[in-house]
């Protein structure tokens, strides 16, 4: 080999051989806090040298290498690289990653309190929040923004990070937006103070019928106990409710705490709710704090393929204690507990370092060592025609665990439902998939032009009596096809009850805000169907 191509290759190498050192340096010389403290992730002394090594390593690459380098990029990939070697829950999350994370665990962000559809180039305010900085300036919901701070945003495509970033700030900023309302021609301009805005957890209580309420919790944050506290305290205390049909369906999960602090206001004192063991964790045990501050007979929790980590924490406890129902479709399958540790560049590295297990003692994480197949396990799950026919589940765990009434359940692949609720899957086609993105944006159009008034102001008289007029599909076929969408006369058949639904929702929504949007999606539910029918049914299953 000649000198000159002896020296490519080594060129060629040399970056490679670096990477490879740093992700074995930074790997054994990791600090991470375990059991309350810091400690070094390496056993010795010896091992130690390595990291010292390492940065000299990349001070000489720094000073010396040949070609620029994104020095905190590389160590960013190489975290994750080594990260992407354990578990699909294990990930370094970056700084501007870890400040969003924390907005939704403590549940709340500084902002103007709105919220918007991006339509091509155009801003449009689908909802302000009621007590917020934007409420109180005199923003109104079908407004089109079109500057901020005398920027102009309409027709620039901005992406929606951008905008976002141009309406937060700190709290007590102001920030100006120029507004276009209704057919006006002219800007209004408002100057709104920035202020705290919450980031519910719990999106919607209110009654189903006289006896049972309805509570959908979307994430388990800091936040989710004091809302529910407060829900049940309207649904119990003014409403008279009895039972609980709790909807944790594609709730994601979030904090530990969160969810048994909930579970305290069902269980009673002292009922082992969840426990945690790892290689390197003592057994930690969280019992029901016991509060149960309302009397709830019966409940019926409901779950899907998306509802995971906290989520199966509730769902695993009131099935193995036989306290409700668990209905729906077998949840995502995470029994994986993380740690959260920050890194000196702001962003953060997250752990796992325990498995998390329900009071029968069943683990209920899904196999992931082929973590190829673990991200495509909701496809899969549709393609096997499991969420159609709960018999097509192979059970990847048959240990067999026992409820506190002797039935029994199974880990290994997330908490199977007691009642299965199929997925209509009918109605799914390409014309639909391409047009239920557009409901939104077709709705605030024809409210826009059409107003409320053909509509009636109630709104369980509207859930109950209103249905999609064939010229309101029509009109939304016409939208699609100018939006780029052709028609599919076949696909649109198939999905167009479904279709109608999704506009009564969003009509529902925009008349009548969350609830009324609500009220129309579980009108016709199966699944609240059958909390209903469970509930008013003879009760075989014992309270407590």
């Amino acid at each position: 080999m000649s000198d000159a191509a002896n020296n490519t290759s080594k060129q060629i190498r040399l970056p490679l051989l670096l990477a490879a050192v740093l992700a074995a340096g930074m790997f054994i010389g990791q600090q991470l806090p375990h059991g309350g403290g810091l400690v070094r992730f390496f056993p010795g002394g010896q091992r130690a040298g390595i990291g010292g090594t390492v940065d000299e390593v990349l001070r000489y690459v720094e000073a010396r290498y040949v070609d620029s380098l994104n020095m905190d990029s590389l160590r960013a990939k190489t975290i994750e690289q080594i990260l992407n070697q354990l578990d699909p829950h294990s990930v370094y999350i970056s700084p501007d990653e870890l400040k969003a994370i924390e907005e939704d665990m403590k549940g709340n962000f500084v902002g103007i309190g709105i919220e918007y559809l991006q339509e091509k180039d155009t801003i449009r305010i689908e909802s302000v929040l009621a007590g917020g900085p934007s409420e109180a300036a005199g923003l109104l919901a079908g407004d089109k923004m079109i500057s901020i701070n005398d920027t102009l945003i309409a027709g620039q495509k901005m992406r929606s990070g951008e905008v976002i970033r141009k309406l937060r700030g700190d709290k007590g900023s102001k920030v100006k937006v120029g507004i276009l309302r209704g057919q006006e021609t002219a800007q209004r301009y408002f100057e709104i103070a920035r202020d705290v805005i919450p980031l519910k957890s719990v999106d919607i209580a209110y009654m189903l019928d006289s006896q049972n309420g309805y509570v959908k919790v979307l994430r388990f944050s800091e936040r989710t106990q004091e809302e529910f506290v407060n829900a049940l305290k309207v649904l119990v205390d003014e409403k008279g409710m009895r039972n609980l049909v709790l909807d944790l369906r594609g709730n994601p999960g979030g904090s530990l705490r969160a969810a048994t602090d909930m579970l305290g206001e069902i269980f009673p004192k002292g009922k082992l709710l969840v426990y945690t063991e790892g290689s390197k964790e003592r057994r930690t045990e969280y019992e029901s704090n016991g509060i149960n501050r309302f009397n709830i007979q019966h409940v019926v929790v409901l779950i899907d393929e998306n509802s995971a980590s906290a989520s199966e924490i509730v769902a695993g406890a009131i099935q193995d204690w036989d306290r409700g129902w668990v209905v729906g479709r077998r949840s995502y399958g995470k029994g994986l507990v993380q740690e959260q540790y920050p890194l000196s560049n702001g962003g953060a590295v997250r752990i796992t370092v325990a498995r998390y297990f329900t009071p029968s003692g069943r683990n209920i994480q899904k196999p992931y060592k082929n973590n190829t197949n673990y991200a495509a396990d909701a496809n899969q799950r549709l393609h096997n025609g499991e969420l159609t026919d709960p018999t097509r589940y192979h059970q990847n765990d048959t240990t067999k665990f026992y409820t506190g009434l002797g039935r029994i359940v199974y880990g290994g692949g997330g908490v199977s439902p007691d009642v299965f609720i199929p997925l209509d899957t009918t109605y799914i086609n390409p014309y639909f998939t391409a047009m239920r993105p557009k409901v939104a944006l077709f709705v605030a159009r024809y409210m826009e032009q059409n107003g409320k008034s053909a509509f009636p102001a109630d709104a369980g008289v509207f859930v109950k009596t209103y249905k999609v007029p064939e010229s309101m599909l029509q009109a939304f076929v016409a939208f699609g096809e100018a939006e780029g969408v052709k028609l599919q006369a076949e696909q649109f058949n198939r999905s167009k009850v479904t279709l109608s639904e999704a506009l009564k929702q969003r009509l529902a929504k925009v008349l009548f805000g969350e609830i009324g949007f609500y009220q129309a999606q579980n009108y016709d539910d199966p699944a609240v169907e059958k909390a209903l029918q469970l509930l008013q049914s003879n009760m075989p299953m014992p309270v407590k």
